[in-house]
């Protein structure tokens, strides 16, 4: 069997998919958005808890090669990078899950679930909040100019969460109870991952 070539940074959908059945495939996105359709095989630890789960995949990454996945790419390449600075060599999947269903490769819902909840992805839920709050601004700002700085801080938070490529607002969405896992979902996915 020939040797497999090094593992890149970034994996397109194609290698990923021929690839895949080799591959320890790590989803970054958050419960509710796994439990809508992630990657075959793939784990779900959160991007908020990369850092308690490092141990477990520093060992996973003596087994396979490790795929970061999340909805289009964002979360993923952070994960990597926490994952470099730990010496666990990971690859990123260009586009994320959206790219995979658009591509028609199959997304798998978790076996505990008989139906998927209809959980919104990150992206939404910001945008809603965002929007929200603009909302919520511009009409305080019929009764006070000053209420206008809510909309303002909240255009400058998108700005600059483009720029950076990260998402403050999507940080503490992350918190609330729908969108974290349950500590026995994620003490068995470290198990798991564990495992030599």
């Amino acid at each position: 069997m020939p040797a497999q070539p090094p593992l890149a940074l970034a994996l397109d959908v194609d290698q990923a998919h021929n690839r895949i059945d080799t591959m320890t495939v790590i989803d970054v996105r958050t419960p509710g958005e796994y439990r809508s359709g992630h990657l075959p095989g793939a784990h779900n630890v959160p991007l908020d808890h990369i850092q308690r789960a490092l141990g477990a995949l520093k060992n996973a990454a003596t087994r396979a090669d490790i795929l970061i996945v999340c909805a289009s790419g964002a979360r993923s390449e952070n994960a990597a990078k926490t994952l470099a600075q730990h010496n666990i060599p990971a690859a990123t999947l260009t586009g994320g899950t959206n790219a995979w269903a658009e591509r028609g490769h199959d997304l798998h819902h978790p076996q505990t679930c008989a139906t998927p909840q209809n959980t919104w992805s990150m992206e939404r839920q910001v945008r809603l909040t965002a929007g929200t709050i603009v909302l919520i601004g511009l009409a305080l700002g019929l009764l006070h100019p000053a209420f206008q700085l809510i909309s303002a801080a909240i255009a400058g938070g998108l700005v600059f969460s483009a720029l950076t490529n990260t998402c403050g607002m999507a940080a503490v969405l992350a918190k609330l109870p729908h969108n974290r896992p349950r500590q026995a979902d994620f003490d068995s996915t470290l198990a798991i991952l564990s495992q030599r």
